[in-house]
């Protein structure tokens, strides 16, 4: 009785039990899962609240988007867009303590397929984004908004002033090519040559597939990434809808052309790295010769793509800057600024 005791004492547990048991040790253990809780608590520090969005859709499908902002946006609301990457509160965070107290009332999506956002619709196109962020804010109440984009999030915010230039009052694109066209890839302008390159560079799913995108896109990248760290990155916050953020990327680029693309009517503020190897100051250039007076240009010297994380500082403060302005200046609009560091 004794052996049998010991014997059924002993036997190993289910499969199934084992793989929760080794997903919560994961959690416990994780630092991306850390992390990510950090900045969820300075996120409600800063009085900001999580919650989500269902907007109604098509029969048989469904779009929910995840949203921080305050209770009752009062202030002036400034949505900010993230690009590719972790999650909007990763991008973000650095810049609430400032945007609040410079009066400004700061509301944070998550953009379709990233975060807590997401959609049974097929449309991957960055309209449909636009169409979809600019639903939430209509179900929170605001009506009328300035837009901040990084990156992808830039494109979202620039069809947004397109597609509804009576609600977007300014806008600030921040390392965002949108004048891209898809010959530009076969003519040597960016690091990959083709759309499936560039699908793989920012999903990556392999630890060596994160050093070289945190290489391409940080001047002063970190000396040691350990895989550990990076396998840990990609569990917690880069698994989830690999295929639909892929079929973003192509739905952005496929058969792109700048004279496509639409020339929006309200005050623009361009920041970019100087050094950006994702989307090269080429484009930065273009867009500011595409918009003409109506778009100011400021170049950060010693950053590259990443220049919201690498000089948030020097972003933010440029944000507030032109977003408290309340008459366009002709003689600033149209300049180019080179600010060092």
């Amino acid at each position: 009785m004794a052996s049998d005791t010991i014997t059924a004492s002993a036997a190993p547990p289910p499969p199934s039990i084992i793989d929760q048991t080794r997903r919560r040790w994961q959690c416990v253990l994780s630092f991306t899962a850390a992390r990510d809780r950090f900045l969820r608590r300075r996120f409600v520090a800063a009085g900001l609240r999580p919650f989500s969005v269902r907007l109604p859709s098509p029969v048989g499908t469904s779009t929910t988007v995840h949203v921080w902002a305050p209770p009752r946006p009062s202030r002036r609301p400034v949505l900010l867009l993230h690009g590719f990457g972790a999650s909007a509160i990763w991008q973000w965070a650095p810049y609430l303590r400032n945007l609040l107290a410079a009066g400004f009332d700061p509301i944070v999506p998550d953009l379709l397929f990233f975060g807590g956002s997401s959609s049974t619709v097929q449309d991957r196109t960055d309209a449909f984004q636009a169409r979809t962020i600019k639903a939430a804010m209509d179900a929170m109440g605001v009506r009328r908004f300035a837009v901040v984009g990084v990156s992808y999030g830039g494109f979202v915010a620039y069809r947004m002033a397109a597609m509804y230039p009576e609600a977007v009052e300014r806008v600030v694109m921040v390392s965002s090519g949108v004048c891209i066209e898809e010959d530009d890839l076969a003519a040597g302008l960016f690091p990959v040559t083709r759309i499936e390159e560039a699908a793989e560079l920012l999903v990556p799913q392999r630890p060596e597939d994160v050093r070289r995108l945190v290489k391409l896109t940080f001047v002063r990248p970190p000396p040691i990434m350990p895989s550990c760290f990076l396998k840990d990155y990609i569990n917690v916050l880069g698994s989830d809808h690999i295929q639909e953020k892929t079929e973003l990327l192509h739905a952005l680029i496929h058969d792109r052309k700048l004279s496509d693309l639409p020339t929006i009517r309200q005050p623009t503020l361009i920041i970019w790295g100087e050094q950006d190897q994702v989307f090269p100051l080429e484009l930065a250039h273009r867009l500011e010769r595409h918009l003409g007076d109506n778009s100011r240009l400021v170049i950060l010297k010693n950053a590259g793509h990443a220049a919201n994380l690498e000089k948030s500082k020097d972003v933010c403060r440029n944000i507030v800057e032109y977003l408290k302005e309340q008459v366009s200046n002709p003689s600033t609009n149209g300049a180019k600024e080179v600010q060092k560091p």
